[in-house]
């Protein structure tokens, strides 16, 4: 596979090319998803008895019924290249692109199923720790899809997951008469 670049840097896209290759040949992605009724208020999501307070989400996700959550990581797999590169900064911010490219990819792919098996449109993901939706609601998010038990993802004391090239997120679902 050959990086897309506009650089004729030989010696950049080999390094490239190789962590792309090395990092899709030993991370295993794997994702949960879940739609939810949901009420927006001016400054919360409210999800059956469960309320994020925050007033960016509510406007992210104002006029919508309805709430996908999702988690998504691409494994230990992907920390263990960080680990693997740490003494080799060239080699290991190459791999920090790439690994961030790859969850951002897997992130895209999980909505496009959503939309695909629920006929709809979603909105641009919004995560525990964007502007005012405290990080904490990390623990709220994870009980709501067992992501743990599914997902192999676990919390730190500090609501970082685990392994770090995670991602968990709401996606507003429009409903047809908004498309």
């Amino acid at each position: 596979m050959r990086a897309n670049s506009n650089t004729d840097n030989e010696q950049l896209l080999a390094l490239i090319d190789g962590a792309i290759a090395e990092a899709e040949a030993v991370i295993q992605p794997k994702s949960i998803w879940r739609i939810f009724d949901c009420e927006v208020t001016e400054n919360a999501l409210l999800i059956g008895d469960v309320k994020f307070e925050s007033r960016r989400l509510a406007e992210n996700l104002r006029g919508c019924r309805r709430v996908a959550v999702l988690g998504a990581t691409l494994g230990t797999q992907g920390d263990g290249l960080l680990r693997k590169y740490s003494g080799e900064s060239a080699k290991l911010m190459t791999m920090q692109a790439v690994l961030t490219a790859k969850i951002e990819e897997l992130c895209d792919g999980v909505q496009a199923d959503i939309e695909r098996e629920c006929g709809c449109k979603t909105r641009q993901r919004y995560s525990p720790g964007y502007y005012d939706l405290d990080i904490k609601e990390q623990k709220t998010l994870f009980s709501l899809l067992d992501i743990t038990k599914r997902c192999g993802i676990t919390l730190t004391d500090s609501f970082q997951m685990i392994p770090t090239k995670s991602v968990t997120a709401f996606a507003g679902i429009e409903d047809n008469d908004e498309q």
